[in-house]
Formats: C-alpha cells, structure tokens, sequence
C-alpha cells in the first residue's frame, strides 16, 4: 500500500498545470484575434485607404 501511496504522490504533481492553462488560453486569444482581424481586415484596409487619400488632397 505504501508503494501505490508514494506513487501516487509522486505522479499528482501540478506545478506545470497552471502552465499549460496560461498557454491554452493565449493560444485561443490569439486564434480570436486571428479571425477577427480576417473578418475586418477589409474594411480595416478600406478605412485607411480613405485616410490616405483624403490626407493627400488636403496636403499641397
């Protein structure tokens, strides 16, 4: 019984577990920044082609 308590002891360790959390939840941030910039990287280009081009013709 000692040996399966040892074992055990030895095998619940969970100091990499908060770890693998952080890095899991970067990892989904990053794929929701990933699409969100897919789904508005159109209109975000759009709106600074209107900036430059409005930029250009108030410059002399």
């Amino acid at each position: 019984m000692a040996f399966f308590t040892n074992l055990f002891a030895r095998t619940s360790d969970e100091e990499g577990q908060g770890l693998t959390e952080y890095a899991l939840i970067i990892a989904l941030i990053a794929v929701a920044v990933v699409g969100l910039l897919g789904g508005l990287g159109t209109q975000i280009g759009t709106a600074f082609t209107s900036i430059t081009t409005s930029l250009a013709a108030a410059l002399p």
